[in-house]
């Protein structure tokens, strides 16, 4: 999680949410991405979908089910159906959608595409949520000025 962290801490620097992932696979992680929404104004440029992208390509497979993945943020809905397609065996998340919009373990347990992912979220949490307060605490505080 402390590598999704790092990543998180790019897209903070870059001006975009600060949210971050990592794919792991044999204990090394293989991929790792950043929220991008903004700089490429494409609704899907999330930091799961980059990290899942950029595996799929280094492992020549759409199917990774060796891979866990690490984010510092529950996925949206969007990125579960990208993990399911993929068919990652774990997603590790910091902090908890507050909003309760993510689906996380609905989506995961419901065994679409014959396929069920397992979930833990809270992992490193106070960290992973402090990053993401501070910069929406910023964003309300400039939009005031």
């Amino acid at each position: 999680m402390k590598a999704a962290l790092r990543c998180a801490q790019t897209a903070l620097s870059e001006g975009e949410v600060p949210i971050g992932a990592v794919v792991v696979c044999e204990g090394k992680i293989i991929s790792r991405g950043h929220n991008r929404r903004t700089k490429k104004q494409i609704a899907t440029a999330h930091a799961e979908i980059e990290a899942i992208e950029k595996a799929c390509k280094k492992l020549k497979s759409w199917r990774i089910p060796e891979c866990e993945l690490y984010v510092t943020l529950e996925p949206c809905p969007m990125c579960m159906g990208a993990v399911l397609n993929a068919r990652i065996k774990k997603v590790y998340f910091g902090a908890y959608e507050a909003k309760g919009r993510s689906l996380t373990r609905e989506l995961a347990t419901s065994n679409l595409l014959n396929h069920t992912v397992e979930t833990e979220g809270g992992v490193m949490e106070k960290e992973c949520s402090e990053i993401l307060s501070d910069f929406f605490s910023d964003m309300r505080r400039r939009e005031k000025v």
